[in-house]
């Protein structure tokens, strides 16, 4: 996706993170806070990447041995559009024919046989249409999918000196799931024209800086410059309404936080998507149920899920089977555990968490309070949680002081105990990095900062991490509180820019591209087809516990129901939990201090029918 506009970037923003594997030196740049333009990842070696270049290696070998060996222009021009496509790189009818190997005409004879057979696109790169680019189509790039499935298969049979029954299983396995393999980002037909290109709005974190890093691939696939701008959360938020009291949007997309969708759509931020496209286009029913709903706002979608990125409990398996301690499933299996790794005198400790004060704590806050089987508002309890349908419609009030609002907060003061020393100050960052460093057996994080350990092969937590949803105080059930991001379009987009802002989006959080995103270091994922892809499973165990957690109906956002006043009442949480947490105040002034203070920000935007 887009380059960064590092010159707008929040200096203050901290992604420090741990020394970085060389394999994706990019992304752990971003991470480590870098606020330069982050370096591009590599890209990813995906299989068909690796069976192009085998067989374009291959084909040089036969031709060059034996001497009645001719080229075949249909192979090889094929192989030349898979690498430019792969590449993002152009590919002319001149380049083309020029890769044939075989004499001009013959060449311009395939080449047109090709286009015929449908196994070639062009689209034209000028508005005459005299000039214009060669693609693979849908119909070749499927092709070439199953044949790389079956080139290494092949490969395995033949050369792997007879290979283990786990190993033929497994690629049998593969042969079945290569019907689920999502294929390589394809053009689009029209390339997307619109002055000054497309200008996209998001967050600062490590997936939407992959995405960055695929700017390349992005402007290839849509046929048009991108322009991002990043911030961190609470300079996004506040840039996005700024953006939304100015005349014309400077932004064609924008990233929103979860919890911002109830505001956004009231305050007019957001256009209805209804407005500007056909929903069916986005195929519903391929994102995790939770994600999608919570894209919606009075019944009408207002985003796309981009990234949807629970908040789990990260422990470290090797650790716990070292002290023969079963993964902790509940609240107070937690504390036993945490007891058990506290170490202070030799600098480990037993769990981190955001308990730095205002929005990190506040959303710790209203997470513990879902754990204890309680909603921060007062919604109607349903089968599988709590009704989040017809908040726009209906009144409702903060449930804070409550017997399981005074069970959370107990909660948390027992947790200080097992934490490291500077847990007040631990944000969305913090938490993780001592965990990826090996001082901390256990940590609640959101996926999306996996990478931290998951691609730093000198972290002890590399590979020896395992993923449960939150553990659950008594009487209640296990909840994986979905957080992350959806991409809409701002009210204010002059009309003449909408079409190429909707197919921009359409191909931002297409299948194909949260693949790639997956390939190139991101840990969320919104789609159940990009879940179930045999080389997304094989990159993290993560994607296959959501897809345990999301069939369970584990996965929900009504712990941070997108209200307008949602940010204010974290705030809020945020501030009076803190002051709890350093014995300031006590849980129930905390708790009597909270209720009030959100009660009068509900009160303040008046009732709601």
């Amino acid at each position: 996706m887009p380059a960064s506009d590092s010159s707008n970037m929040d200096k203050g923003r901290r992604h420090p993170a741990p020394k970085p594997a060389k394999a994706k030196a990019g992304l752990m740049n971003v991470m480590q806070g870098h606020t330069a333009r982050p370096a591009v990842p590599p890209q990813a070696k995906t299989e068909l990447i690796e069976i192009v270049s085998y067989l374009d290696n291959f084909a040089d070998e036969l031709e060059d041995t034996i001497e009645l060996f001719t080229p075949n222009p249909y192979f090889r021009m094929a192989l030349h559009l898979m690498r430019g496509h792969l590449d993002a790189k152009i590919v002319t009818p001149t380049s083309l024919i020029a890769a044939s190997r075989v004499p001009y005409a013959t060449a311009n004879r395939r080449l047109k046989e090709m286009v015929d057979a449908g196994l070639i696109e062009q689209r034209p790169r000028t508005t005459s249409g005299k000039s214009y680019s060669l693609h693979p189509s849908e119909k070749l790039l499927d092709q070439w999918l199953q044949l790389s499935g079956r080139i290494k298969r092949l490969g395995e049979d033949q050369f792997a000196g007879g290979a283990t029954r786990e190993n033929r299983d497994y690629f049998f396995g593969g042969s079945y799931l290569a019907a689920q393999s999502i294929p390589p980002l394809q053009v689009l037909a029209e390339p997307i024209k619109v002055p000054g290109g497309v200008r996209v709005l998001v967050h600062g974190d490590p997936t939407f800086m992959v995405m960055d890093g695929l700017k390349r691939q992005f402007e290839h696939v849509i046929g048009s410059p991108i322009n991002q701008r990043a911030f961190s959360i609470d300079r996004l938020r506040e840039e996005a309404m700024r953006n939304a009291e100015r005349k014309s949007s400077r932004y064609d997309i924008i990233a929103v936080d979860l919890p911002w969708l109830g505001a956004f759509a009231s305050e007019n931020v957001l256009m209805p998507l209804d407005e500007a496209m056909d929903i069916s286009r986005l195929d519903p029913a391929d994102f995790h149920t939770a994600g999608w709903k919570a894209a919606h706002w009075g019944g009408r979608c207002y985003g796309v899920p981009a990234q949807t990125t629970p908040e789990l409990l990260f422990y470290r398996k090797d650790l716990f089977a070292e002290a023969g301690l079963e993964p902790p499933t509940t609240t107070d299996r937690l504390l036993e555990a945490a007891a058990a790794f506290h170490e202070p005198l030799r600098d480990r400790f037993g769990i981190a968490w955001n308990a730095a004060r205002g929005t990190a704590l506040g959303h710790t806050v209203l997470m513990t309070m879902a754990d204890f089987g309680q909603p921060i508002l007062d919604l109607p309890q349903i089968a599988g949680g709590f009704e989040t349908d017809h908040l726009s419609e209906r009144g409702y009030r903060a449930t804070i002081d409550t017997e399981a609002g005074l069970r959370a907060a107990e909660y948390l003061m027992q947790l200080m105990q097992f934490s490291p020393p500077d847990i007040l100050s631990m944000s969305w960052y913090e938490r993780v990095r001592p965990y990826a460093a090996g001082r901390i057996a256990m940590a609640y994080g959101y996926t999306l900062l996996a990478p931290y350990f998951e691609l730093d092969e000198s972290s002890p937590a590399y590979g020896n991490t395992a993923y449960l949803p939150h553990p659950p105080g008594p009487d209640a059930s296990p909840v994986a509180p979905v957080g992350g991001y959806v991409m809409g379009i701002p009210a204010n987009l002059p009309p003449e820019r909408v079409r190429a802002a909707v197919e921009a989006l359409i191909v931002f959080t297409s299948p194909e591209a949260q693949k790639l995103y997956v390939q190139n270091g991101s840990r969320t994922n919104p789609r159940y087809s990009v879940g179930a892809d045999p080389e997304v499973r094989r990159a993290s165990d993560i994607f296959e516990a959501i897809d345990t957690m999301s069939w369970r109906d584990e996965l929900q956002f009504w712990p941070r129901p997108p209200v307008p006043e949602i940010t204010d009442i974290i705030q809020i949480c945020g501030e009076e939990f803190h002051d709890m947490l350093r014995g300031i105040v006590s849980p129930r002034d905390a708790l009597r201090q909270a209720q009030a203070r959100a009660d009068a920000v509900i009160t303040q935007n008046g009732p709601r029918q």
